[in-house]
């Protein structure tokens, strides 16, 4: 059920490590103007439903389907939230769920930890957060790493940041990485050439373009111009977390951007870190997306191991998870690092998965039926 896709020796050898171990899920929200540029994304069908994807989602990671929950999942395009994959195994494993606010518009209803960050500007601005925010989300992540580390065998981080594709592109791109047309997103045919755009121009306004790996920016400055408060918080977490168990960053292209900024955090300020213990979960839909490169990007990143579960939604019964197969949504809410887990841990097949998926998704409708009639 799980394929390596790069550094394979030292990826299996980390799943080998945690075979039958339990985790515990870091999922860390976040918010970036970005993500209301008409046509960035598909997780959310208006700019409006945008601002309250990451309020919905952790609403449902932790209540899983209720009659009446105070921000309903974000009706899609096509598709239907990856909450439901990520929550199907947690309810399913009894996996811990602790959720962070990095830096949203709107207050989560769950509880949480606020970690006191701001919501993101737009990228093109080149001023996303203020360095001082961007230095403080750090050490927060820090902090919680260490915290987070001793409380489960392995950590699994995930994210919600509509747009963070986008903001994943601008990273990569400042840190030198040459990862034009190689990201992915929600959208069923990536839209690089708008995700381009935007990012060139972020970086023009921050006069970082011209900037390569051989000069070395500060990653706290690029973070600050392009990025967004998700990115920074992961960083801390999984640097702090790694020197004691293995950490899985849960997600596609937002987490291979995460990795590199670690590495550039780690260089730059001479920090110690076992990124060896640092893996790159995501989905099949991800790794093998036709439209983007998520392998080839994954290669061009040192040292990265980067691992997927071979999701199959082609038989559900249910259209809105058949839209996985055609491309739409993808990822999620630490959806493919939740699905390696559920392998790791009891080694569920695909069709087991689909299975409880499916499962949390009737019951959801039926829920939702009840209450509206």
């Amino acid at each position: 059920m799980i394929q390596v896709y790069t550094r394979v020796s030292s990826g299996n050898k980390w799943l080998q490590q945690y075979q039958g171990c339990s985790p515990t899920f870091a999922c860390v929200l976040g918010f970036t103007a970005t993500g209301l540029i008409p046509g960035i994304s598909a997780a959310g069908a208006t700019p409006q439903d945008r601002e309250y994807t990451a309020v919905a989602d952790a609403e449902f990671l932790y209540c899983g389907a209720r009659s009446h929950p105070k921000h309903p999942l974000p009706i899609l395009k096509a598709g239907a939230s990856p909450a439901f994959i990520s929550r199907a195994i947690v309810e399913s494993l009894a996996i811990p769920v602790h959720l962070f606010n990095a830096g949203l518009p709107h207050p989560l209803t769950v509880p949480n930890i606020d970690l006191g960050g701001l919501p993101a500007q737009c990228l093109t601005s080149g001023q996303a957060l203020p360095y001082s925010t961007v230095r403080y989300l750090f050490e927060q992540g820090l902090q919680w790493g260490e915290k987070l580390a001793k409380t489960q065998e392995y950590l699994i981080i995930g994210e919600c940041v509509v747009g963070g594709t986008t903001t994943a592109l601008a990273i990569l791109t400042g840190l030198g990485i040459k990862a034009v047309g190689k990201v992915n997103s929600s959208h069923p045919q990536c839209n690089h050439t708008q995700k381009w755009s935007v990012v060139t121009a972020g970086l023009q306004q921050a006069e970082l373009l011209s900037w390569s790996r051989i000069e070395r920016v500060d990653p706290m400055r690029l973070v600050a111009a392009v990025g967004d408060p998700m990115q920074i918080v992961v960083a801390g977490m999984a640097i702090a977390a790694s020197k004691t168990t293995g950490v899985m960053l849960a997600g596609g292209t937002q987490m291979l951007a995460v990795y590199a900024l670690i590495q550039a955090i780690v260089n730059y300020f001479s920090l110690p870190a076992q990124l060896e213990q640092i893996v790159v979960g995501t989905t099949s839909w991800v790794a093998e997306d036709s439209t983007g490169d998520t392998v080839g990007l994954a290669e061009l990143i040192d040292g990265v191991s980067l691992l997927a579960a071979k999701l199959n939604f082609s038989t559900s019964s249910y259209s809105s998870f058949c839209a996985y197969e055609r491309g739409y949504v993808k990822e999620g809410v630490g959806a493919g690092g939740c699905a390696i887990a559920a392998y790791l841990k009891q080694e569920w097949t695909p069709t087991q998965l689909l299975m409880a998926v499916e499962t949390l998704f009737s019951r959801y409708c039926h829920l939702r039926f009840n209450s509206a009639s």
